[in-house]
């Protein structure tokens, strides 16, 4: 990455981050700082080591499962290889539209020579899955829990239908010739989106698509169960299974915002939900800030130590001089 690009994705970054802190502090001085600064402090260091480490857990599964689609589509890349090509995409997470990600593609270009029109499914498979995923556990949350927020259950569907679609070449490509016909503009990205598309058949293979989903649900639940054993060491007799919703429901949230790794918008959703379930915003803000920066901060700060090892790897490649 030229270092221009660098030092402005580190200031959005920080802009990013500031925002978020500033507007939580701005909640909690308006609604008392004692209760809000007694919840906080009274975190464990190893309670905070555990939320790391389920958060870790996610992220390797994921990473499992990305390693799995990277082989399913016949590149000779070994897991070490992808796992530091998926965690350090984790710095660009907060890019515009998380374009930044696509960064993953281009170190796969260097090192196997393979186009990124022919790796750019990875990428679609990737969120596909965690649609899925995403969506059976908030399906499965709302059948569990005694209570949840009832607009999670269009969302479960919204979810389902994308992660069906984009995952079926032909609806993809129906989709995607639908599209262009109605901007008609910008032929040459339509046709790389549709021979992408196309390279979805080769993930249409049941097992393959089975592990995707066991792995990104052991991750995502992993997460979820993170922030329920946060709400219980903050006071709070919140059940898993709300839970899991809660947690799921906003982060999906945040990601329907559009706003760079949801920021701004899982938060606000996070809190509202935890005061329909009677927990006070001096509960509830500590814990989104919490919860946060142990699931989506602690993924981009390992992407920004990994990213400059996989780009220093990517440049000995045989095929880096050609990017």
């Amino acid at each position: 990455m030229p270092p221009v690009h660098r030092w402005r994705d580190i200031a959005l970054f920080a802009g990013l981050f500031g925002l978020v802190i500033a507007g939580l502090f701005g909640i909690a001085a308006a609604t008392g700082w004692e209760e809000t600064w007694t919840h906080i402090k009274n975190l464990a260091v190893w309670q905070v080591a555990v939320l790391l480490l389920l958060s870790l857990v996610n992220y390797v599964m994921r990473g499992l499962r990305w390693h799995i689609l990277v082989r399913r589509l016949g590149l000779d890349l070994n897991f070490s290889q992808n796992l530091r090509h998926f965690l350090g995409g984790f710095a660009m997470s907060v890019t515009p539209g998380r374009l930044g990600e696509f960064v993953r593609m281009r170190w796969i270009r260097r090192e196997t020579g393979v186009p990124a029109e022919k790796t750019a499914p990875l990428m679609l498979m990737d969120r596909a899955s965690d649609l899925a995923v995403m969506a059976l556990l908030l399906a499965i949350g709302l059948l569990a829990a005694a209570s949840g927020p009832r607009g999670a259950i269009p969302v479960v569907i919204v979810a389902l239908m994308v992660a069906f679609v984009v995952t079926r070449p032909t609806l993809l490509r129906f989709a995607v010739n639908s599209l262009y016909k109605t901007i008609g503009r910008k032929p040459r990205f339509f046709v790389r989106v549709r021979r992408a598309s196309d390279s979805l058949a080769q993930f249409s293979h049941g097992p393959t698509m089975f592990m995707a989903l066991i792995l990104g649900g052991i991750g995502w639940f992993a997460e979820g169960a993170s922030f329920y054993y946060l709400m219980s060491w903050l006071g709070s007799d919140i059940s898993l299974a709300t839970c899991v919703v809660i947690f799921v429901f906003s982060t999906l949230a945040g990601g329907l915002t559009g706003a760079p790794g949801g920021v701004g918008g899982a938060e606000a959703a996070m809190i509202a939900l935890l005061s329909l379930e009677g927990i006070p915003l001096s509960m509830s803000i500590p814990a989104t800030a919490v919860i946060r920066l142990t699931t989506l901060w602690f993924a981009i700060a390992i992407g920004f130590v990994i990213f400059p090892i996989a780009e220093k790897y990517s440049k000995r490649g045989a095929y880096a001089l050609e990017v």
